[in-house]
């Protein structure tokens, strides 16, 4: 039987979760701590590499001071990189490094969110602007790379999340769509979806509860807390969504 839309909208506003005051440190529970292992995960490319491995042990940091360092390969040596190569390096490391100390309280019940945002992914090192420019001028082949490695690994790791992100590959949505689908364990994948609405301006999400209650919340460490709560009238209704943002941005 076909569930009516209109039905879904008051089950998922009724369901969402109230705002949690997670600003006191406290331990979260095992399952919850495995599960923000399993967020964490990047996938290394096997693309050269060791090779690159090697490239990057060798790298000296330099001090832009304020805290602030590059981590780079000489231009010389980047530009001696295959472009798989390159997405490789790219891929597992972060060129920026700055120093943050606030730490933020482990997130309770991380297993039964869906989230906002993605998790940081390298800590306190992050892409760069060039870095994020390889995505974006060959995003026809990292996307091809991303896909195959998924569907080698079944795994689709944070770096490719971001990137994805990065590159506004609207085209992926049903590639996320169906790789969620095999198992429904990788919510973040969700997240993905969502960010990509959201980035777009996707009208009927913007005007929605969940738009409200993920970006619109305030409180201390909202970006990292804001959350929906996991169930599958939300899984569904949030796949319903970036298919219809799909099908619109495709015509």
């Amino acid at each position: 039987m076909k569930i009516s839309f209109l039905l879904i909208l008051p089950v998922f506003s009724v369901l969402t979760s109230l705002a949690q005051d997670e600003t006191e440190y406290k331990e979260a529970s095992k399952e919850s701590q495995a599960y923000h292992d399993y967020r964490m995960k990047v996938t290394r490319p096997p693309y050269g590499i060791e090779k690159v491995l090697s490239l990057i042990a060798k790298i000296k940091d330099e001090d832009l001071g304020s805290e602030e360092y590059k981590s780079a390969l000489s231009p010389k040596v980047y530009a001696s990189l295959t472009l798989r190569e390159k997405f490789t390096y790219n891929m597992v490391h972060g060129e920026s490094y700055s120093q943050n100390c606030d730490a933020v309280p482990p997130i309770q019940d991380e297993q039964k969110k869906i989230f906002g945002h993605l998790p940081d992914l390298f800590g306190e090192s992050s892409w760069t602007d060039s870095q994020e420019k390889f995505f974006i001028n060959n995003s026809d082949t990292v996307v091809k790379l991303i896909k195959e490695s998924v569907l080698r690994s079944k795994r689709m790791g944070l770096n490719y999340k971001h990137a994805i992100i990065v590159m506004n590959a609207i085209d992926m949505i049903p590639f996320l769509v169906s790789t969620y689908n095999t198992d429904r364990k990788d919510h973040d994948i969700l997240t993905v979806l969502i960010l990509l609405m959201k980035e777009n301006k996707y009208q009927p999400f913007i005007a929605s509860a969940s738009h409200q209650k993920l970006y619109e919340s305030k409180g201390d460490y909202s970006y990292y807390f804001a959350h929906i709560v996991l169930n599958k009238a939300n899984e569904d209704l949030v796949i319903q969504r970036a298919t219809e943002f799909y099908n619109g941005w495709r015509k």
